[in-house]
């Protein structure tokens, strides 16, 4: 059964996710948001609670964490890599919700779980959200859940406060940033560039209008995300989007670092520099 666009926007508008206030509470200091992403598991060397713990004192606005996969299609080469790593570290999708568990004994920072529909589906969808709720997670990107196959998951996330945020691409026509402006919670997730996600040294020209496009359309933060490593791009892009997320860069950092005493040290500083430029946009 394909989804009700009106009325499931209607129910997920109803309430005001704590995600949404978060963005909220940035606005109103005249800062963006700086969202970093991390595989949980990896790197081995390093306790990741104590690691998300440090990069939301650094400067993290929130932060994705990535549940590996085997089979992670829409991920770049980095973020793969990573991935692999993890799954032979022993990461799991139990052990995510148990890692979210650990950092909400020390941080409230929002915490977006990334993952794909299968890892959950076999967990068993209403008991994972369950207890991804029951362990604070605020939301969601599930990468290969398109919109038209989402019901279910949205109804059952609702039912558990928990945001869906879905992405689009500069390929995405009218009609799927309609749809996608109605369903997705706490932000829109805007791919800067077709392709898997990896950094890259440049932004594609065409981003603001895009991101025109889109707010055209929507009423909630755009965050822009696949490619940005450097301050310079977060500054760039913060001039007209509502954040920033980083993935691939950081994922690479703590990799080349792993066994380094200094690598929590290495990534705080990195982010720090990001955040810093997310309040001159």
């Amino acid at each position: 059964m394909g989804v009700e666009l009106g009325n499931m926007d209607r129910q997920l508008g109803a309430e005001t996710s704590r995600l949404s206030r978060s963005f909220r509470r940035l606005a109103s200091n005249r800062e963006k948001a700086l969202i970093v992403y991390l595989t949980a598991g990896d790197p081995a060397s390093v306790d990741p609670a104590e690691l998300i713990v440090a990069l939301a004192e650094a400067g993290a606005d929130a932060i994705e964490i990535g549940i590996p996969f085997s089979d992670p299609l829409a991920d770049g080469p980095s973020i793969q890599a990573s991935s692999q790593r993890a799954l032979k570290n022993g990461m799991t999708v139990a052990g995510v919700l148990s890692l979210v568990q650990k950092v909400r004994e020390k941080s409230d920072v929002p915490l977006i779980v990334m993952t794909y529909i299968n890892p959950i589906m076999h967990f068993g969808l209403p008991k994972y959200a369950r207890e991804a709720a029951q362990a604070g997670v605020y939301a969601h990107i599930v990468t290969d859940l398109t919109p038209e196959e989402s019901e279910e998951w949205l109804a059952i996330s609702r039912e558990q406060k928990l945001d869906t945020i879905f992405l689009l691409a500069p390929t995405s026509t009218d009609k799927r940033i309609r749809i996608v402006s109605n369903l997705s919670t706490g932000f829109i997730y805007c791919v800067s560039r077709t392709g898997v996600t990896g950094a890259r040294s440049d932004l594609p020209t065409e981003l603001p209008d895009l991101v025109s496009k889109i707010r055209s359309a929507a009423d909630k933060p755009i965050c822009i995300g696949f490619g940005i490593s450097k301050p310079e791009h977060v500054a760039a892009i913060c001039r007209y989007a509502d954040g920033v997320v980083i993935g691939s860069a950081l994922v690479n950092l703590l990799h080349e670092n792993d066994g380094n005493p200094a690598v929590v040290e290495k990534a705080q500083r990195f982010v720090a520099g990001l955040k810093g430029a997310t309040r001159n946009g």
